[in-house]
C-alpha cells in the first residue's frame, strides 16, 4: 500500500494550484529627475528640512512633458559632502530610503528631490533616514512645509554696520 502523497506546496506554504496575492492599489511609477531645468523648478517650490538631508517638493502643471501619474524623484549632493566616494554613497542611501518609502507616500504628478547633508546623510542611522523621510513627506503634503527662500537676507548676516 502506498503512503498519501502530502501536499504540493511553494516556499510560503500556498497549495500549487493558488494564486499569489494580488494588490489592487496600482503601482507607482517612479521615474528619475535628470535634468537641470527639473532641478531647478524644484529648488524654486516647497521644501522641508530634516536631520538627514532636505526635501525640495512641487507638483507638476499639466502642460509639462512627464506622465500625470507618474512619481519624479531626483538626488543631488554637492561638494560640501566630500569626495565622490562620499557623495555617491550618500546618493546610494538617498536613493533607497525613496525606493523603500516614496510608493506609499508620493503623490503621483509631484516631483521630489532629496539634497544630501553634510555629515549626516551618510552617517545617519537608516532607519532614522528613512523616518525622516516619512515625517517630511507628511508635512510637504499638509500644508506644513517651509516656502523657497525669497533671497532676501535674514538674520545678522547680510546687514551691514
Amino acid at each position: 500500500m502506498m503512503p498519501p502523497e502530502a501536499p504540493v506546496t511553494d516556499p510560503l506554504g500556498r497549495g500549487a494550484g493558488s494564486a499569489p496575492a494580488v494588490s489592487v492599489c496600482p503601482p507607482v511609477r517612479i521615474e528619475v529627475l535628470r535634468k537641470r531645468p527639473d532641478f531647478l523648478r524644484a529648488a524654486a517650490a516647497l521644501r522641508q528640512a530634516a536631520p538627514g538631508f532636505l526635501l525640495q517638493a512641487r507638483a507638476r502643471q499639466p502642460g509639462e512633458a512627464a506622465a500625470p501619474e507618474a512619481v519624479r524623484v531626483g538626488y543631488t549632493c554637492s561638494k560640501k559632502l566630500g569626495n565622490a566616494v562620499a557623495r555617491n554613497r550618500a546618493k546610494r542611501r538617498l536613493r533607497e530610503i525613496a525606493r523603500l518609502v516614496l510608493p506609499g507616500l508620493a503623490r503621483p504628478g509631484w516631483d521630489y528631490v532629496l539634497v544630501g547633508r553634510p555629515e549626516a546623510t551618510a552617517s545617519r542611522d537608516f532607519t532614522d533616514l528613512q523616518a525622516d523621510l516619512r515625517r517630511a513627506m507628511a508635512q510637504v503634503h499638509d500644508g506644513k512645509p517651509r516656502p523657497p527662500h525669497d533671497g532676501a537676507p535674514r538674520g545678522r548676516r547680510g546687514r551691514k554696520g
